[in-house]
């Protein structure tokens, strides 16, 4: 990918979709296409930013019984999809399944496997809420059981908050991918994300990919500040 932004269409339509995939598809790494965008319009988006030669995260966050994710992943595999993402709270038979399954049918089809990414606390959960859902350990904590579970599964690659990061450097693969949301400008309003960074900070602890949201989309211009962003990096 030719930055490491990954612009996320969180939007309701198609027609809104493609607006935002014409304004910013030249300056971005890839788009994010989540369940509300994936709902709506299903699998022809997909094809739209492949039409563009963009690539795809397909960020529908897979967690079910090991036989129905491998499913699931391969049939993300055969839309052309380069990341996807399954709950590593699925367990490592189920990390184990996906992967599995994105390997061999990438085989099939003679392309290359996309990335499985593992998520791991989502950005939007704290302490209390760990504890409400009956897990005692320290966010950090459980981030980091539930990754190094999902390297010993044949994982290659992980969501985290920023603030995680550099904990998971230096218990991870070289080569394992770390994607990160929970990215805000200073001037941005969190909203519901809890642990976040800027995007130079985020990067400078270790991160390969950034999940930008809405102060791409909800931005009057996001074709401005997706550059306001890119000039901060560069910067």
């Amino acid at each position: 990918m030719q930055n490491p932004i990954i612009a996320a269409l969180d939007v309701p339509s198609p027609n809104q979709a493609h607006t935002l995939i014409d304004q910013i598809g030249s300056q971005i790494g890839a788009f994010k296409v989540g369940m509300e965008l994936f709902t709506a319009a299903g699998p022809e988006i997909i094809h739209r930013i492949r039409e563009q030669d963009a690539a795809v995260f397909l960020d529908l966050k897979f967690h079910d019984i090991p036989n129905t994710v491998a499913k699931a992943v391969a049939s993300a595999v055969r839309l052309d999809v380069q990341m996807l993402t399954i709950h590593t709270h699925g367990g490592s038979t189920m990390m184990k399944a996906a992967e599995n399954a994105a390997q061999e049918t990438a085989r099939e089809l003679g392309t290359a496997a996309p990335l499985v990414l593992g998520v791991s606390v989502l950005t939007s959960m704290d302490q209390s809420d760990l504890q409400e859902i009956g897990l005692s350990n320290p966010v950090a904590d459980q981030v980091e059981r539930v990754v190094q579970l999902g390297v010993e599964s044949g994982l290659r690659g992980f969501v985290c908050s920023p603030l995680e990061i550099e904990r998971l450097r230096k218990i991870i693969p070289k080569e394992t991918k770390l994607v990160t949301p929970g990215i805000r400008m200073a001037s941005d309003a969190k909203g519901d994300q809890k642990r976040t960074k800027s995007p130079i900070e985020a990067l400078q602890s270790g991160a390969d990919y950034l999940v930008i949201g809405r102060p791409i989309y909800a931005a009057p211009n996001p074709s401005d500040a997706l550059k306001r962003i890119l000039e901060s990096i560069e910067a």
